[in-house]
């Protein structure tokens, strides 16, 4: 029997819309390829403090690392002949080491390929071993000396380390500031306590004398007996280590009780978060920080634009969590690999053209070469250069 012709119209609307799902599946897929949506996914992790006081210097940090990781998937990187698009797995450790050390052992079961960060050096230290073990390359925020003193071959840092750092500040408070007689506050942290210990170092060779030091910690807001007991022995200058949740209480607090000599930290403290909380009692106060100024770094000025554009206003160690991450990206696909043992080797050697440096490359023990300090002073409410030391522009 003949098909009627319904039965044969009804054939021809079916065999079109077969084609037409055919068509329409061939160009998804040809769209998903040049998407890089079926790229294999490689994961890097990342923690700093992302709530609490400290979670501006967090939140900067995975901004700079993220805004790394998009440029980067945005060349199509191919590693093995395969397309790969890199992912972060970002997590809060609280600046806490005990939860630092969850938080490692958490980023270590997700199989990540290197970590960027952690931010403080009391979580960065702990966790350091845990991804050591694992075989996963860190580049931490840490500055404290212990970090890379470990003997960790996959430990490098993102910023010049507290030796270098307080070395130069102590050596600075003497012979440019002139000051002999000083007193010194730290928070105890093993950055703060760190940077305040190679400070007095570097003070005491150039000359000065300590004559008061002084201790609190990362949560203290009142500062009045301390600052009371320093003010009676009438010092040159106070250097504080610690962070701008603390020395911007402890400068207000200073100048109240009629203490008017300066105060000098370290770079957590020359932020734009210590202007918004010491308000116009940050007047002449002088903090050194990792690095050439923004404007002087070789990629400084481009980076700000672009990060505004995405994020708005940069912290400080937005372009180290940029320059760290892409160094690491850069080192795996140079081995054509993001196997640890085989990209590592190439990490170590890397000489990469960084916003923050033309030559990002580590030492032995994963400190960074060439590290410059500048030195800054609130002058009219913002932060403004005295001098520069050392770093290759």
């Amino acid at each position: 029997m003949k098909p009627s012709r319904f039965r044969l119209a009804s054939l021809t609307v079916l065999l079109s819309v077969l084609l037409v799902g055919c068509n329409n599946a061939d160009k998804s897929s040809t769209a998903a390829s040049s998407s890089g949506t079926d790229a294999e996914v490689v994961r890097l992790g990342f923690s700093a403090p992302l709530t609490g006081p400290q979670a501006h210097y967090g939140k900067g940090y995975q901004n700079g690392v993220q805004m790394a990781i998009d440029d980067a998937n945005a060349a199509k990187p191919v590693i093995g002949g395969k397309a790969v698009r890199f992912e972060l797995l970002a997590e809060d450790d609280m600046a806490d080491p005990r939860s630092a050390t969850q938080v490692a052992q958490k980023i270590v079961d997700a199989k990540v390929a290197g970590m960027i960060g952690h931010f403080n050096s009391g979580t960065s230290i702990p966790a350091s071993k845990i991804y050591a073990s694992a075989g996963i390359p860190q580049i931490a925020m840490a500055t404290a000396p212990g970090y890379t003193q470990q003997g960790i071959k996959s430990a490098f840092r993102s910023m010049t380390s507290d030796t270098q750092q307080g070395s130069v500040m102590g050596s600075f408070v003497v012979k440019t500031l002139k000051a002999s007689k000083i007193a010194i506050i730290d928070d105890r942290s093993a950055y703060g306590q760190g940077l305040a210990d190679e400070f007095e170092k570097a003070a005491k060779a150039a000359g000065g004398q300590i004559i008061k030091r002084e201790y609190t910690t990362d949560k203290a807001t009142d500062f009045t007996s301390i600052l009371t007991s320093i003010k009676s022995v009438k010092p040159d200058v106070i250097f504080y280590g610690g962070a701008d949740a603390q020395s911007g209480l402890l400068v207000q607090q200073k100048n109240r009780l009629g203490i008017s000599v300066p105060l000098v930290s370290g770079e957590m403290t020359r932020s734009d978060t210590f202007l918004k909380l010491a308000g116009p009692d940050a007047e002449g106060t002088i903090a050194s920080l990792a690095g050439l100024p923004l404007d002087k770094m070789p990629g400084g000025v481009d980076f700000e634009n672009r990060f505004k554009a995405k994020y708005g206003e940069m912290e400080i160690y937005s372009p180290y969590g940029y320059d760290a991450t892409r160094a690491m990206i850069a080192a795996m696909l140079k081995a054509d690999s993001v196997d640890a043992q085989k990209y590592l080797p190439v990490l170590h050697a890397i000489d990469y053209a960084g916003v923050t440096t033309p030559h990002l490359g580590y030492d032995e023990q994963g400190n960074i070469k060439d590290g410059g300090i500048t030195v800054y002073k609130v002058v009219k409410g913002k932060w403004s250069v005295m001098e520069t030391i050392g770093g290759k522009q």
